[in-house]
């Protein structure tokens, strides 16, 4: 393979030398995406891969084409978790010395996942250009072959192993959509399926405060250069590559942006409906989905689920917080007088309405009250945001009025 774009025929040798290796990942339906776009939505579970994520697939393809000699040298790479990962697998697989630059604010998580493959974690930089900058410094220190983790065409032909599987699980599929950040995924992936179905459509997702590939593709954007990676730092790419964008302009029909509100969205909707565990790159596609969608009506539509490490605290903190815009938890100031059974009285119209206290704050000197009353601030599971509706007017009416406590624009 030549420093140029693979072919279809390096995508299918790649794909025949991960047998045994890696996981030929499920495609599968979902009906409540399916009814709700008016397509036939399917899932292509790259969360299941070794390692949580398609990014085992590049590194094997890379990692096997080096000599002898490269490999007594070791490898290094950069990544902000998945591409590690991959690189940290299959080099420790093989015996093969790593060292893995990672961003200062990668998830703890990835960092540890890393290193229990055997690999030496480096952490340099605020983003992955910083940490790319250094880790091509490191590979010039120490001979060491550097892994790219996205403009590399073995790299690239690795990933296409995703379409070809897709296209060979549903050759009837009208359109693919994939994450971007870099572009080694949906490089690959459209070599692949435009080659087998040259008819189909091929459109990338990325995060707004990311919009580096649309804008390589000479499109305005409105986006300001972000100051933090937000809930997708698998693709908060600043330097798309230069084959990978040369592909995406050649081969990828249209490039949507998704905002960090929607990403979390989707990973709840994917957690709760789908059963689904997907970190925020993993998800921009079901919220490409869900931000537009009349768009795949009446087609075939294969979204890619690229990956599946996310921070377990994160997933928690995006699961309550999901719960409170649905109305299912809430967080309620109630006002009361400051007498013996005022809290057993407002417990007891809470509980017969059918809500269940989590947690509750007595507060007497620090509101704006007469002396004689107090405020408490209720953490409430509620069935939706009817149900909180209903128990802010029976408190009220009761004689202790309540209102949504804090600033959150949701409610």
């Amino acid at each position: 393979m030549t420093d140029k774009r693979p072919s279809l025929s390096d995508i299918e040798n790649a794909g025949a030398m991960m047998q045994g290796h890696l996981v030929h990942t499920p495609m599968v339906r979902t009906a409540v995406m399916s009814d709700e776009t008016g397509a036939e939505v399917f899932l292509k579970l790259e969360n299941l891969q070794v390692t949580g994520s398609f990014k085992a697939r590049g590194a094997m393809i890379k990692i096997a084409s080096l000599t002898e000699a490269e490999r007594s040298a070791g490898v290094i790479a950069m990544s902000a978790g998945n591409h590690a990962q991959g690189v940290a697998y299959h080099a420790g697989r093989l015996g093969i010395p790593a060292t893995i630059v990672m961003p200062k604010n990668t998830p703890f998580s990835k960092v540890a996942r890393t290193e229990s493959h055997g690999a030496t974690v480096e952490l340099i930089g605020a983003d992955v250009a910083e940490a790319a900058d250094a880790a091509a410094n490191i590979a010039e220190q120490t001979g060491a072959t550097f892994i790219h983790p996205f403009d590399d065409p073995a790299v690239i032909a690795g990933q296409g192993c995703v379409g070809l599987e897709m296209l060979r699980d549903d050759p009837a599929l009208d359109v693919i959509v994939v994450p971007i950040g870099g572009g080694g995924l949906i490089s690959g992936i459209a070599i692949a399926a435009k080659a087998l179905r040259p008819e189909i459509e091929i459109v990338g997702v990325q995060s707004e405060a990311f919009p580096f590939m649309q804008q390589a593709m000479g499109k305005a954007v409105s986006a300001a250069v972000p100051t933090e990676v937000g809930v997708a730092e698998g693709i908060a790419v600043k330097r798309p590559g230069a084959l990978t964008r040369e592909i995406v302009r050649d081969l990828v029909s249209d490039i949507m942006l998704v905002s960090e509100m929607q990403i979390e969205r989707a990973i709840q909707r994917l957690a709760e409906q789908e059963k689904i565990v997907a970190e925020g790159a993993g998800a921009v596609g079901v919220a490409a989905l869900m931000s537009a969608p009349s768009r795949w009506a009446g087609k075939r539509v294969g979204v890619v689920i690229c990956g599946g490490n996310i921070d377990s605290r994160l997933l928690s903190t995006i699961l309550l917080r999901g719960l409170s815009r649905d109305g299912r938890m809430a967080r309620l100031r109630i006002t009361l007088p400051d007498k013996p059974g005022a809290l057993a009285s407002i417990s007891t119209l809470i509980g017969e309405a059918g809500a269940n206290i989590v947690e509750i704050v007595h507060q007497r000197l620090f509101y704006d009250l007469p002396v004689r009353y107090a405020e408490v601030d209720v953490a409430l599971e509620t069935r939706n945001r009817g149900h909180v509706d209903k128990l802010i007017d029976l408190l009220t009416k009761k004689g202790f009025p309540a209102r949504f406590a804090g600033n959150d624009s949701t409610h």
